[in-house]
């Protein structure tokens, strides 16, 4: 596998554990499953998996050679 597809998939797994954990924060906030604002959790989510992508452009510690 090349490098470049090694950190793709390094860079993949990193965002959406951040999304999965960003969503499970932010839907924690609510007291009640019906007062959570489902585009805030998206909207939150989203941006969280966009960060830790351009975070990764730093480097990944599984992917260094």
């Amino acid at each position: 596998m090349s490098r470049i597809k090694k950190w793709l998939k390094a860079a993949a797994v990193r965002a959406v554990k951040t999304i999965a954990q960003t969503a499970v924060a932010t839907i924690g906030t609510s007291a009640v499953l019906a007062e959570v604002d489902w585009v805030v959790v998206a909207s939150a989510s989203i941006l969280a998996g966009v960060l830790s992508l351009l975070t990764s452009i730093a480097g990944l510690p599984e992917v260094e050679e």
